[in-house]
């Protein structure tokens, strides 16, 4: 326990505002769609400071981006969230 503060500080607080999160907004995830959550809650998490920096950033992403169907979506093998180019912003 004290290994994980001492690399990463704030790591309870991540978790902590993680869980109230997915449990308030979301009222719970299922296993097929949590890596999509997580990749929400990173990417507003990594621009908490500077909102309008996340909408540019949102518009950016969004142009480059095809929606998923409603079959890709809930098809037994679920295709990848994010390509490696629309993380680096």
């Amino acid at each position: 326990m004290q290994v994980a503060e001492t690399f990463l500080p704030i790591i309870h607080l991540v978790f902590s505002n993680l869980k109230t999160w997915l449990r308030g907004i979301h009222h719970g995830v299922s296993p097929q769609h949590l890596q999509a959550y997580l990749n929400e809650f990173t990417f507003r998490f990594n621009r908490r400071f500077y909102p309008f920096n996340a909408f540019r950033s949102m518009l950016g992403i969004a142009g480059d981006v095809t929606a998923p169907t409603y079959a890709e979506l809930y098809a037994k093998k679920s295709r990848p969230t994010t390509t490696s180019s629309s993380l680096g912003s």
